[in-house]
């Protein structure tokens, strides 16, 4: 089942249950949905890298949102923001753990043949490839540059 229909079948569920944070959010994921699908140059149907992709966004958009919220001493607008990100998460594919990323990196380092922080590139292309959905961008570069740079 695509996202967009389980977006659906979960808001009138949410709907039933009089769940305000939970339908908030999947209106959310929805309406991101619709642009996605509107903007020019997409087509009719999403792939599910693009909706993982589009999930990531929601959930890094209420993050960043979250530590504003927070510095500025706002409870009531942060306490929204992380039950959206809790929703929108149960989307996302289980992200991978601190040691799991650590062996996959290593794994893509030694096909590449990679030995030092200057082949950063092109461990960084493969492992954004492989692991999308499972960590983000700044985990991986970050785990990238710590492996390379012991070797």
């Amino acid at each position: 089942m695509s996202l967009e229909k389980t977006v659906n079948e979960q808001i009138k569920t949410a709907m039933l249950a009089k769940d305000e944070a939970g339908l908030r959010s999947l209106r959310a994921i929805k309406a991101a949905i619709l642009l996605a699908k509107t903007a020019e140059g997409a087509g009719d149907t999403m792939s599910s890298e693009d909706e993982t992709k589009l999930l990531q966004k929601l959930v890094k958009q209420r993050k960043d949102s979250l530590d504003i919220f927070t510095q500025q001493n706002r409870p009531d607008l942060a306490k929204k923001e992380s039950e959206e990100i809790a929703v929108i998460e149960k989307f996302l594919p289980k992200p991978l753990s601190a040691d799991e990323l650590r062996a996959a990196v290593a794994d893509i380092i030694a096909t590449t043949g990679a030995s030092s922080p200057a082949d950063m590139g092109k461990v960084m292309g493969i492992a954004s490839k492989q692991l999308s959905g499972k960590a983000d961008g700044k985990t991986i570069s970050e785990v990238v540059k710590s492996l390379l740079s012991n070797k």
